[in-house]
């Protein structure tokens, strides 16, 4: 019965360990004491597997414009660890300011390079794109 629920929760999408013992841990309280057991029998058998929801999860907010310091803050709240987390971002390892501006582009339009932000307007776009979770240099490159 935990190992069918597990099941069907990997099915709808990738789950850390820790949201697969949390999610199951609400539902199954009684059996508690199991849940590890049976989330290591889902890793020996490859279908959990923390790196590789590390990586979609990455893949994902990425495509939703966001930035890392926002995504690897995420990434620890569900449970991953340091190492996946790292393993993650080198094998994506995605243009920040590409993303940057494209994620301003899309917001505010696109802006001729004649074209002068006055500071109020970069005030804007720079805390804009620190709400997404981008480093500072980021930002300073993309505006």
């Amino acid at each position: 019965m935990l190992r069918r629920s597990a099941l069907n929760l990997l099915a709808q999408r990738e789950q850390t360990a820790l949201e697969l013992k949390q999610k199951l841990g609400r539902r199954f309280p009684e059996y508690a004491p199991l849940l590890d057991g049976v989330i290591e029998r889902l890793q020996e058998q490859g279908l959990q597997n923390d790196g590789r929801m590390a990586e979609a999860y990455l893949r994902y907010r990425v495509q939703r414009g966001q930035g890392p310091m926002k995504i690897r803050s995420e990434m620890i709240q569900k449970g991953l660890t340091g190492c996946d987390i790292d393993t993650a971002f080198r094998r994506q390892a995605p243009d920040w300011i590409a993303l940057a501006t494209a994620a301003l582009q899309k917001r505010f339009g696109a802006v001729d390079e004649s074209e002068r932000l006055d500071r109020k307007e970069r005030a804007k776009r720079s805390r804009f794109l620190q709400q997404r979770g981008f480093h500072y240099e980021q930002i300073s490159a993309a505006l």
